[in-house]
């Protein structure tokens, strides 16, 4: 039994509803890793030692990642740490060792454990490193009803340790990377074995552990997600842009900020702003120095980014209206909610009844509406019920927007009646 599991042990596992906390032994500082903070491997002959100390090993792996978001173009990771029984932690550095196929491989037929998995699972991709198994502690969490489930609540609540926080947005591609750094990073594998193992038994006590192994083969067979159509939709403050000339230069100044972003392999919000961004789009400069006289433009900027940023409007400016984008995206499903009243009421009404009964739902189920079933879902089967909603029919409509079985089980009932009750 390891210190963790001892402390896990001896205090008390608290989801809502149980004692205050200051009612509870006062958490553990976890300040270095049990073996000490192992070096960082950055070779290929490192990383064949790694691989087969870690295809020796036994039981789950704790996997993690670090990206340097905010600081690097793109999300690609620039630590991977891993734990297992038997290997210890290790930290790679996968700027040394790009390709870690090879160690995926090697623990391919064990059970992955990450907090957050869909986070960290594109980068690790990248890298080779894909698992067929996997258990996500932060799911698992909010299955059992956690509020709080970022890794360091989690720890302290279920094990009773606190882990540091003070590194979790430095810039991880800073080489070399500073030992504290380092300390932190294999701390956050330290205890995720522990912690699944712990989550397992809540959720085997909760009833909810298929539903969560369901969770969980879910994601480790999702596909990468498309590219993103149109992603310059996304600038922050994007509802202010009316007028599709004005459309046209966020879209230009977006892609010539994302070009010089990737060439430069820093953060595109480093490059400009997306309030400056917004700024110029609705002001339409008609020359750099009224372009200067924006936010986000004036202060410490060159007069050649400045002649850059200029052409990108003046390209949008000059733009025939036959190629100026459309005020709005295609939509792939229903329309927002908010228009549905008007657009057709008896949707609106069917909406209204199944949000009420999935909200007390999830209230009984002790976990969050959107784990329970996606708003999405609920959405889609509302704006286009079955043309007789029994049971069966919603129940195969259900699984056609992908919910799982044990969603299926729990809100077709509910669903169905919701449907019924409003005339669908």
């Amino acid at each position: 039994m390891t210190d963790a599991q001892k402390t896990a042990e001896d205090s008390t596992l608290r989801t809502p509803g149980d004692s205050p906390p200051d009612t509870r032994p006062a958490p553990v500082p976890l300040l270095e890793p049990r073996e000490g903070t192992p070096p960082v491997t950055s070779t290929a002959a490192e990383l064949a030692e790694v691989v087969a100390a870690f295809a020796a090993g036994t039981g789950p792996v704790a996997v993690d990642a670090e990206r340097a978001s905010g600081y690097r173009y793109g999300q690609r990771a620039y630590l991977v740490q891993l734990r297992r029984e038997g290997a210890g932690s290790v930290l790679i550095d996968p700027v040394g060792c790009p390709d870690l196929s090879v160690l995926g491989e090697a623990i391919s037929d064990a059970e992955w454990v990450l907090h957050a998995a869909t986070q960290d699972l594109p980068c690790l991709r990248d890298i080779g490193m894909v698992p067929t198994r996997l258990f996500d502690t932060e799911l698992a969490g909010r299955l059992a009803g956690f509020a709080r489930v970022g890794l360091g609540a989690m720890v302290e609540n279920v094990l009773g340790y606190a882990l540091e926080k003070g590194h979790s947005a430095v810039d991880w591609s800073t080489r070399p990377l500073p030992e504290p750094w380092l300390r932190y990073a294999a701390l956050d594998v330290e205890l995720l074995v522990d912690l699944r193992d712990a989550l397992e038994e809540e959720l085997t006590r909760q009833g909810k552990l298929e539903w969560a192994r369901q969770e969980f083969a879910a994601i480790a067979a999702a596909p990468p997600p498309p590219p993103r159509k149109d992603p310059w939709r996304r600038t922050s403050g994007m509802h202010k842009v009316r007028r599709r000339r004005q459309m046209a230069v966020v879209r230009e100044l977006w892609t010539t900020r994302d070009q010089v972003a990737q060439r430069r392999d820093i953060s595109p919000g480093k490059v400009l702003g997306d309030a400056a961004i917004i700024e110029a789009a609705l002001n339409l400069p008609p020359n750099t120095h009224a372009l200067a006289a924006l936010a986000g433009f004036g202060h410490r900027m060159g007069r050649r980014q400045l002649e850059q940023w200029q052409a990108a409007v003046d390209r949008a400016r000059a733009l025939p209206e036959s190629e100026l984008p459309q005020p709005g995206q295609p939509l792939n499903g229903p329309p927002p909610p908010r228009s549905w009243a008007d657009k057709d009421p008896a949707a609106a009404a069917r909406l209204a009844a199944a949000r009420t009964a999935v909200t007390a739902l999830a209230e009984d189920l002790n976990l969050p509406q959107e784990n329970l079933i996606t708003p999405d879902t609920v959405r889609r089967l509302c704006w286009e019920p079955p043309a007789e909603p029994t049971k069966e029919a919603v129940a195969a409509a259900l699984a056609g927007h992908g919910a799982r079985p044990w969603q299926i089980e729990q809100v077709t009932p509910i669903l169905t009646e919701a449907l019924n009750a409003t005339g669908a």
